[in-house]
């Protein structure tokens, strides 16, 4: 119970200090309930594209919450321990154990993540709805959906709320139970022993778990890597592990980028340049927030990019047709008068397809429904390059299917019971097995295997020999009969795969959105508790001859040259991350351009620094009121 007040009166006394976490972790609890409510709504939807849109979008984004919420506080309370090592060494030589040091922060924590988690729920449960119209405004949720009215979404928000608190204070809360009565003599402001023995065993740790994971993908399923929930988490052990791994990568690092400062300047260089590197747990809080935004922006939006130009050149090294026509109707005149019109036209190969699904039985009898395309054997090998393993595309036929590498049975002539679209079940034989792809390598059958399905794509290709002009002229004036459009493979390509789909930017933003708001709510707090712990360092310069707009000058230049740092590691994140789908598309055999969005890593790295400016810039002139004789008394 005495430690309980001593923690209470140490939140009213350092209230100010704690303010950014309390503002991060009530703001990631709302996010999180308000979307949780928006899951619960989501199941009111008829199953298809839209639902599966909102799962993505609002899964993700629940998670970067609790993720980034959770490295906010974990950052603010290890800096705060470290500015209180000679508070906490007044409790141990006042008679307090180890233990109760622990057991002070921890009810600290405890005390403000339950008012944070409680703001946050009730922030959140009036913010759902909004949320929802939100989403429908900006076509990321159809036309009349709502949050859901469940009260579990809330009760999950506030469990998820206390973790992160407890959770991310309970190292720092070790730390301050290992503090020793003499450090309430401590007076060297130089950080030393940062790099613990535990702090190195969770750094290489977590890297070895995201090589692992990356081994481990490439050796077994290397599309995994290119799946939604691996480029989400992914970054996430890889940013750890960076924090973790400050103090021993931003020396170097610090030296790096203010070489040239220093030398363009008299002494502002060298000074902002020692400052930051002898402050390794203030450069540490400071550089964390714009690590892990720089490389979420550049590891999701760099991941959206990646995915997208991989399925486009997948999709273009397959295709060998000159034009794509797709039919105007359903009907079965769109099915077969178009197709058998395109075939009457001299010089062409025409491949009529028809979207339809099976279902394929597995060794263990489980029944797996999958996307398949009923086409003409003959004429998709002659408008397809398939990426085939083994057998022949010309060797379908009403008894065949063509399936990819990654269904148990990919044995060319193996027998696969399979459930028609009619629920009639057959055995087909494995005419073919293409390799793996990015999910687009689907199954092929005969139309007689697909029975109802309608033709929604013909590729066609023009013959070695024949007139372009007048068969281009012919086609057109025939699709133009029956209601259907031409497109050129190009065209059709650039349509259907697009660069960027508008879905995937608006997610991005949202994310990235996110991590902004969480970079200006930490930096803005951090700096203010750096500079206020200063006054004695910054009344010395003060003293020592600099003026106030010199000193002002100095701390904001360290404090830009730490984001600066902070950008660059998440920078190098980011390109570790984007290496790693590299290395996957390599394996699928799909060349396709790995970018790094410099655009969006640039408008975060730009928002931290215009967010830093006036954030240094005014808490260093509060802190140099006042006569410096009597700052450097204190």
């Amino acid at each position: 119970m005495r430690m309980t007040r001593i923690a209470l009166k140490s939140l009213r006394a350092r209230w100010t200090s704690l303010t950014g976490a309390f503002v991060a972790l009530t703001l990631g609890v709302a996010l999180t309930a308000a979307m949780t409510l928006g899951l619960a709504g989501v199941p009111a939807l008829p199953p298809g594209e839209d639902a599966v849109v909102l799962y993505a979008v609002l899964g993700t984004a629940s998670g970067v919450t609790t993720f980034v919420s959770a490295f906010v506080v974990a950052s603010t309370y290890a800096y705060a321990v470290a500015q209180r090592r000679r508070e906490l060494g007044l409790l141990r030589l006042a008679g307090a154990t180890p233990a109760q040091v622990r057991r002070t922060v921890l009810t600290e924590a405890l005390l403000l993540g339950t008012a944070a988690s409680a703001t946050g729920c009730l922030t959140g449960r009036a913010g759902a709805p909004r949320l929802a119209a939100q989403l429908v405004a900006a076509g990321m949720a159809p036309p009349g959906f709502t949050s859901g009215t469940a009260s579990w979404p809330l009760y999950a928000a506030f469990a998820t709320g206390l973790l992160v608190a407890l959770g991310g204070v309970a190292v720092a809360a070790r730390r301050a139970g290992r503090t020793g009565p003499l450090d309430a003599l401590r007076e060297a402001d130089v950080d030393t022993g940062v790099m613990t023995a535990g702090r190195w065993v969770w750094a290489v740790g977590l890297l070895l778990t995201a090589a692992a994971v990356v081994a481990t993908a490439l050796a077994t399923d290397p599309g995994r890597l290119l799946a939604r929930k691996t480029y989400t988490t992914q970054p996430m052990l890889l940013i750890s592990a960076c924090a973790l791994l400050t103090p021993v990568l931003t020396p170097p690092l610090l030296r790096l980028l203010a070489w040239l400062p220093a030398r363009l300047t008299r002494c502002t260089g060298r000074l902002a340049r020692e400052g930051a590197a002898t402050g390794l747990r203030r450069t540490g809080a400071v550089a964390a927030p714009v690590l892990v935004s720089v490389a979420l922006a550049g590891s999701l939006a760099g991941a959206l990019q990646t995915v997208s130009a991989a399925r486009a050149a997948e999709a273009r090294a397959q295709s060998a047709a000159d034009y794509v026509v797709t039919p105007g109707g359903r009907g079965t005149g769109a099915g077969a008068g178009l197709p058998d019109a395109l075939r009457a036209v001299p010089g062409l190969v025409v491949s009529p397809t028809a979207g339809t699904r099976l279902s394929v039985v597995e060794p263990d009898g489980a029944v797996v429904a999958t996307e398949a395309r009923a086409a003409d054997p003959a004429a998709l090998a002659v408008v397809s390059r398939l990426p085939v393993l083994a057998g022949s595309v010309a060797a379908l036929d009403d008894d065949g299917v063509v399936l990819p590498e990654e269904w148990p049975q990919h044995t060319v002539g193996q027998r696969v019971p399979v459930v028609r679209p009619d629920g009639s079940r057959t055995t087909l034989r494995v005419a073919a097995v293409l390799r793996d792809g990015l999910g687009d390598n689907g199954l092929y059958v005969t139309a007689r295997n697909a029975p109802g399905a309608v033709v929604d794509r013909i590729d066609v290709r023009l013959l070695p020999g024949a007139d372009r002009a007048g068969t281009d002229a012919r086609l057109r004036a025939e699709a133009r009969a029956h209601g259907a459009t031409v497109a050129t493979r190009d065209a059709w390509l650039a349509a259907a795969h697009p660069a960027d789909n508008r879905t995937a930017r608006l997610r991005s933003a949202l994310v990235l959105g996110l991590a902004l708001l969480y970079t200006g709510i930490a930096l803005a707090n951090t700096l203010v508790m750096a500079t206020a712990d200063r006054r004695p360092e910054l009344a010395v310069l003060r003293l020592a001859g600099a003026t106030r707009g010199q000193v002002v000058a100095l701390v904001t230049a360290e404090s830009l040259l730490v984001v600066t740092a902070g950008a660059v590691l998440g920078c190098a994140v980011a390109g570790l991350d984007l290496a790693g789908m590299h290395a996957a598309l390599a394996v699928l055999g799909v060349s396709a351009p790995v970018p790094l969005p410099w655009g969006t890593v640039g408008a975060v790295a730009a928002a931290a620094a215009v967010i830093t400016v006036p954030c240094a810039a005014l808490s260093t002139v509060w802190a140099l009121r006042g006569r410096p004789v009597a700052a450097v008394a204190r």
